[in-house]
């Protein structure tokens, strides 16, 4: 059996140094009645800071890692290997390879290859910004005992989070998917052209849109995958009477309809959620490791 190179050990490590706090997590939660809400809001921000602690030490950890191995260099020409000794150069013959052993030193280049990527890619996501907005959406949502319900990619997001909040409240009787949404949406600004218009404007020249291209722009909403914004919430707050509040990273959250006394829509808005950039997710109640709702 090969021996393990330090890339491997540092990802194996962390996988099970992950899977026990998630242990630790969970063990915590058990010790704390469900009826006690001071008690289950605190351990919350206790177990969002012990995660977030312990994605940090990993990020330093594979840096360390990673400029370790820049410093290591061996030059490989032609079966011979150049050792570097105070400044002399040796030459050492290799013994003659049979093709066995090179496809198993080319397997296992590979791997080392793989897993370098892994470590690579670990590091670049535990830095990233995608990684540190997940952060600290989590904390907020956990305050109000929440937690993000990911939506597909796809240009509706806006509409299928909407769409998933109105499932989550059968009890309002508002149920619609995505098209019905856009479908609303689209003749509710056309009804109140007056209330849009002036908000919108041709990139090319930043004049207000003719009626031509305002209805244009309605029939995107309606037929396309058009990416809904600010505009359209303002549309769905009153085609729907609901208010709807946009919880965001590094910003206070927007709200929407504030006229309207129903129970809120909550939405969470991502600026570096995908490769695309933009997203919105929806939310749903918080919950323990084994699958129940937190209380």
């Amino acid at each position: 059996m090969e021996e393990e190179t330090p890339e491997e050990l540092l990802i194996k490590r962390h996988r099970k140094e992950k899977k026990d706090l998630q242990a630790k997590i969970q063990g915590m939660k058990n010790n704390v009645p469900k009826n006690d809400k001071k008690r289950r809001k605190q351990l919350t921000e206790e177990i969002a800071k012990l995660e977030s602690d312990l994605s940090q030490k990993h990020e330093e950890e594979l840096k360390q890692l990673e400029s370790n191995a820049k410093t290591k260099v061996e030059e490989v020409v032609n079966g011979v290997e150049t050792i570097k000794l105070e400044g002399e150069e040796q030459e050492t013959k290799q013994p003659r390879v049979t093709k066995a052993q090179k496809r198993r030193d080319k397997k296992a280049a590979q791997e080392k290859e793989r897993e370098s990527r892994i470590a690579e890619a670990e590091v670049q996501n535990l830095q990233g910004v995608r990684h540190q907005e997940g952060l600290k959406l989590a904390q907020k949502l956990a305050q109000q005992q929440l937690q993000i319900k990911e939506i597909s990619s796809d240009g509706h997001c806006m509409y299928r989070a909407i769409e998933d909040q109105l499932a989550q409240r059968l009890k309002l009787g508002l149920k619609m998917n995505v098209k019905e949404l856009r479908s609303r949406t689209a003749e509710h600004m056309r009804n109140h052209a007056d209330d849009f218009l002036p908000f919108l404007t041709n990139p090319n020249t930043g004049d207000i849109f003719t009626p031509d291209e305002f209805e244009k722009y309605c029939s995107d909403v309606e037929h396309t995958a058009a990416w809904g914004g600010q505009l359209e919430l303002r549309a769905l707050t009153q085609v729907l009477n609901l208010p709807i509040e946009v919880i965001q990273a590094d910003s206070p959250s927007i709200r929407i309809g504030e006229e309207y006394d129903g129970e809120v829509i909550t939405l969470v808005y991502m600026h570096h959620a995908y490769g695309l950039g933009e997203h919105y997710n929806s939310v749903e109640r918080l919950k323990d490791s084994t699958g129940a709702e937190d209380n």
